[in-house]
């Protein structure tokens, strides 16, 4: 309902939704299947925020599943690898709460909307032989989706970052990717990348865009369509500028919106789902220990993720987690120069550990396990760049064979040519070690030494410095026709090539302290009346570490329900059924 006053234009619902991601939707979702009239505002002019951008993948154990598939796993077994994980931070409420509610999210969403998920049976958990740690099962990925079934909704939808798509085309992760990489060496991968291929150029010839949709953004589709399916009211170029406080409790807020300032009253409260603070300068000179000493950092979260939900909460008294041990989830990305001028950010998941690739910083000295997570590879670069001269960064190498045949970073494998690449600079070569240490300012005696003494055990399948390929989630990013060890084969066939990384993040971790209702608390440990968060607003319950992938979207979807139950009791409606015969109710 709406109606104009003195002070300008009043919305009424049940719940206001503050951003449209993963996590702000399944609170959405979630609430008007418990009956509540819900309201969602997007700051940005599209939907999805870095959901659309990322893996799309959900970390949650006993998922339905994991159960169908027979995963040997239990809430005991996951609750004693967060506590491990975690440390000092583990918050044993709000840990329970979300082992228990995310299967259920998970089997709600699926039954009653159009989200639909599919197992990572080997997608193993970061450190698989910590206690609790499993090989593969915990982690879910959003199934592909026709963006056609959004019809003219479609042109809402935020698409994928562009630097990891083939030329504008979504690839799908685990055995889709597979395919591209073996599409020269294998008849049964070739028909399959070119059938993907032929029907991307048939959705561009009649759509402009490709419609099919994995990853992310096949998540984010999912979610709008679901949305729209049930009445859903979503306002993009919307954001939320102040919280409405009476009486001590939140009760809904001021959105801008078209120019004018609308008083959006909320009888439940609202949820905030901005996105955190990957984009907020400021924040990140306080809490990122690179930008704190003058380094840049470099994310591909939109640019509208500058910390707003955290801001406003913060007004009224709440509380920050700021002593956790990172900030962010770490992610090293390489900066793509793009043709008008741009800069392009790609994030580095796979290539790392694939064999024939190990990096180095200036000092020409490897400093990890390339083939181990993203965040624990940027944890390492930040130490080992430590009293090196300018930002942390290193140097991602390669020879001419392995970057054939897997591409390094945005430089795509054969047969997409490497031209691109070298001509814009993102790309460095060289005919030997030394030639390409000067193009990159390595010192090139180092590089020389560390390159040989590799290769001299990788043509063994051995890398005894740091173990490369001693883990299952090493094994699973590695290449299985690579034998002994998956990620490991010498660095030799010229010529060499190298791709500078920097800092960047998958998402922020030091968000606003809530419990297990996902209720916001204050500086007292209170609840804040009407307040709830989700998603990166919220204080992520891995205690700033990153045990397996998907935990940013598993718990921002799993807070996001129960934000929404929460809000529902509030106003005593019951908990949607996520049975068949609830749906056909509903319906």
């Amino acid at each position: 309902m709406r109606d104009r006053g003195s002070e300008g234009e009043t919305c009424r619902c049940d719940l206001l939704v503050a951003g449209s991601g993963a996590g702000g939707m399944a609170a959405a979702l979630t609430a008007r299947l418990a009956g509540l009239e819900v309201l969602v505002v997007e700051k940005e002019p599209l939907v999805g925020g870095t959901t659309a951008r990322s893996g799309g993948w959900l970390w949650i154990p006993g998922s339905p599943h994991a159960r169908a598939a027979g995963i040997a796993d239990s809430k005991e077994a996951a609750r004693l690898y967060l506590r491990h994980e975690t440390g000092n931070h583990f918050d044993p409420e709000r840990v329970e709460a979300f082992l228990e509610a995310g299967p259920a999210m998970v089997e709600l969403l699926e039954r009653r909307t159009r989200v639909r998920f599919v197992l990572g049976p080997h997608f193993s958990d970061y450190h698989p032989d910590a206690p609790g740690g499993l090989p593969g099962g915990r982690s879910i990925c959003a199934e592909p989706f026709d963006a056609r079934e959004l019809g003219s909704a479609v042109a809402l939808l935020r698409p994928p970052l562009e630097e990891i798509t083939l030329l504008g085309m979504m690839v799908g992760s685990g055995k889709e990717l597979t395919h591209f990489f073996n599409v020269t060496r294998s008849l049964e991968s070739a028909v399959y990348v070119a059938a993907l291929l032929a029907r991307y150029g048939r959705d561009r010839l009649l759509h402009g865009r490709a419609m099919r949709l994995t990853n992310g953004n096949a998540l984010a589709g999912r979610l709008l369509a679901s949305a729209r399916d049930l009445g859903i009211a979503i306002w993009c170029s919307a954001p939320l500028v102040e919280l409405v406080v009476e009486e001590g409790r939140v009760v809904g807020g001021i959105v801008a919106r078209g120019g004018r300032r609308v008083r959006v009253e909320a009888r439940a409260g609202v949820v905030l789902a901005t996105g955190g603070f990957p984009q907020d300068a400021e924040r990140r000179a306080r809490l990122f220990p690179h930008c704190a000493l003058g380094g840049s950092h470099w994310s591909p979260a939109p640019t509208g993720n500058t910390g707003d939900g955290i801001r406003l909460a913060a007004a009224l008294g709440a509380a920050t987690a700021d002593d956790l041990p990172a900030a962010a989830a770490w992610v090293p990305v390489s900066l793509v120069p793009r043709r008008d001028g741009t800069t392009g950010v790609f994030p580095h998941f796979v290539d790392r550990a694939k064999p024939g690739v190990i990096a180095v910083t200036d000092a020409g000295r490897r400093f990890c396990n390339e083939a181990d997570s993203y965040h624990d590879f940027c944890k390492a670069m930040l130490e080992a760049c430590r009293g090196l001269p300018g930002e942390p960064h290193a140097w991602l190498l390669a020879d001419h064979r392995a970057i054939r045949r897997y591409g390094l970073g945005w430089a795509k494998p054969f047969p997409v040519p490497l031209a691109p690449a070298l001509a814009r600079g993102y790309l460095r070569r060289g005919r030997s070690w030394a030639e390409l240490a000067a193009v990159c300012g390595i010192e090139a005696a180092a590089l020389e030494r560390t390159v040989g003494t590799y290769n001299e055990a990788a043509r063994r399948g051995e890398d005894p410095a740091f173990g490369r390929g001693r883990t299952a989630y090493n094994r699973y990013l590695g290449d299985p026709g690579v034998a002994p060890n998956p990620c490991v084969a010498p660095l030799e066939e010229p010529p060499f090539y190298a791709v500078r990384l920097v800092m960047g993040d998958l998402g922020t971790f030091a968000g606003l302290r809530t419990d297990a209702a996902a209720r916001v608390l204050d500086r007292t440990g209170r609840p804040i009346p009407g307040l709830r968060a989700c998603g990166n607003d919220m204080a992520s319950i891995m205690g700033g570490n990153y045990p397996g992938g998907g935990i940013t979207l598993g718990p921002a979807m799993t807070f996001g329900y129960l934000a929404a139950l929460d809000a529902a009791r509030a106003l005593g409606r019951a908990a949607p059924s996520a049975s068949l015969a609830a749906r056909a109710g509903a319906a």
